[in-house]
């Protein structure tokens, strides 16, 4: 099976870069690499990140609520 069509029969399983929070993401990572250990120096990055990925759910779970699984 190519990558391709793993893509297309698994589309949910979207890579972290097509992710609309992918920004919030690489700037929690770039604050991780530039202060090591001390996570609290990075705090304003994870919350922006996890206030996305709520974003993020809830506008998957709004468009669910219109689907239905017999049409």
């Amino acid at each position: 099976m190519t990558t391709k069509g793993a893509a297309a029969a698994y589309p949910s399983a979207a890579r972290i870069s097509d992710s609309p929070c992918y920004l919030q993401y690489s700037a929690s990572l770039k604050c991780l690499e530039e202060f090591g250990s001390d996570k609290s120096k990075c705090q304003d990055h994870f919350d922006v990140y996890k206030e996305c990925k709520k974003k993020e759910r809830e506008a998957r779970l709004e468009r669910n609520k219109t689907r239905s699984l017999f049409s």
